[in-house]
């Protein structure tokens, strides 16, 4: 269970409280859920028992492994077009985002990526990631659900059913359990938890 673009403390406080594993902190400067290092150091210390993943999208590898070592990182998550020889040596676990772009080869792509877990999300041009556009569940076919997260238009209202469904290794959220863009709904994030966990 991973919670994403978390950007405050007392949102981090909140889902580790209601039973996240992962948290996300996003780096990508571009997005309205990108945190600093100070705030990212600070949430990683806060949390000691959930594992805090920073998202990177094609940021050079020697700022990646500097980041993870002054944040504090247990992850991090590659979701631009990062070449796979980009995931490999940057001092930790790694999770390499697949954009379910129509009529791309998700089996023989994911295939080519030696990290530790695959996260599928949804393709939007020009947005890398939280948009909140569902993924087309058929595109799980052939993909390693043992070391899938599966992201994209994820609800309280519809997590249980795509649990049941796609059985991944985790599902991550950050648009379906806001208020507004990087800005999260507490009640929301226990009640996703709760009902991923319970599916």
């Amino acid at each position: 269970m991973k919670i994403c673009g978390v950007r405050t403390l007392s949102d981090a406080l909140a889902a580790a409280s209601a039973g996240a594993d992962f948290l996300g902190l996003n780096f990508h400067p571009p997005s309205p859920r990108c945190v600093d290092r100070d705030t990212a150091r600070a949430i990683v210390q806060a949390v000691p028992d959930t594992a805090c993943v920073g998202v990177f999208v094609d940021r050079p590898a020697a700022d990646i492994v500097a980041i993870v070592r002054e944040v504090g990182l247990a992850a991090v998550q590659l979701h631009g077009n990062e070449a796979p020889a980009a995931c490999r040596g940057l001092g930790c676990r790694t999770i390499k985002a697949l954009r379910a772009r129509p009529g791309a080869d998700l089996p023989a792509l994911a295939a080519a990526y030696e990290t530790d877990w695959l996260l599928l999300d949804a393709w939007v041009e020009g947005i890398p990631g939280g948009t909140g556009v569902a993924v087309d569940l058929a595109m799980v076919r052939g993909l390693p659900r043992e070391r899938l997260f599966l992201a994209g238009g994820l609800r309280v209202d519809n997590v249980a059913e795509v649990v049941r469904q796609v059985r991944p290794f985790a599902v991550d959220v950050a648009s379906g359990v806001e208020r507004a863009p990087g800005i999260k709904d507490h009640e929301s994030i226990a009640e996703f938890i709760r009902r991923a966990k319970t599916a």
